[in-house]
């Protein structure tokens, strides 16, 4: 059953981040974890699919409220996703997204891009290591590894990440074959990019509240008391995160 293979292979793949990726994960936890300390934010970017991620743990029941999600609405796959993918490769555009962003020295910046090739994920990455606030890299290292820099500099976003997390996955994402088909089916990097952000935000509050710091958590808004402790935070954190 082709279903149970695909899960199958993702178990596969989570063991593998397992392997490999916990001093990564503890790395990228303590960047958090002192960005929040002192009052700075966290900075989620992607293109195309990877504006997921930041979907993904901004105003998230659970997690941080100190997360910026930069959403830049040409990038997205709404309402052609081809120029989405147009976008991501023109260089200067970054520098532009980034410099409308509420983002100062001591912030941390994560930039998901599963292939680790293209001109804006790169340049994001430039231009935040410029403005003083420390990378993380959501990558494949297999699939970048595989292919060129699509940036002016001929670097890859791995070149330039403080920290390097891989998702573990293959060279074009997908992992199913089927006999008789040319084309592979299955991409990994979404489920396995959200379990490594989510246990980074579960690691990072849980060494938060040990230091005894008590992090500004988001609350289910269908819990009774979930909307006036979120519009407390609300209050707190508009003026700086945009799409508050």
């Amino acid at each position: 059953m082709m279903a149970l293979n695909y899960i199958e292979q993702i178990e596969e793949i989570i063991k593998r981040v397992k392997a490999t990726q916990m001093d990564a994960i503890n790395e990228a936890s303590l960047l958090i974890k002192e960005a929040i300390k002192n009052d700075r934010l966290i900075h989620i970017f992607g293109c195309g699919h990877s504006q997921m991620y930041a979907e993904e743990v901004f105003y998230r029941a659970g997690g941080l409220v100190a997360v910026n999600a930069i959403l830049e609405p040409a990038l997205s796959l709404r309402p052609e996703a081809t120029k989405s993918t147009w976008f991501e490769r023109l260089d200067g555009y970054a520098k532009k997204i980034l410099d409308s962003e509420e983002t100062e020295k001591g912030d941390v910046i994560i930039i998901a891009s599963t292939s680790g090739r293209n001109s804006v994920p790169i340049e994001m990455a430039l231009e935040a290591k410029e403005k003083g606030l420390k990378v993380i890299a959501l990558t494949s290292n297999e699939f970048t590894n595989d292919v060129t820099s699509r940036h002016a500099s001929g670097k890859k976003l791995i070149d330039i990440a403080d920290v390097i997390l891989d998702n573990c996955g293959v060279s074009g994402d997908a992992v199913i074959e089927v006999e008789g088909f040319a084309t592979k089916f299955g991409p990994t990097s979404s489920v396995i990019g959200f379990m490594i952000l989510q246990s980074i935000i579960a690691q990072t509050i849980s060494s938060l509240v040990e230091e005894g710091v008590e992090p500004s958590v988001w609350v289910s808004s269908n819990l009774d008391k979930g909307d006036d402790i979120n519009k407390e935070h609300v209050k707190k954190y508009k003026s700086r995160v945009k799409c508050l």
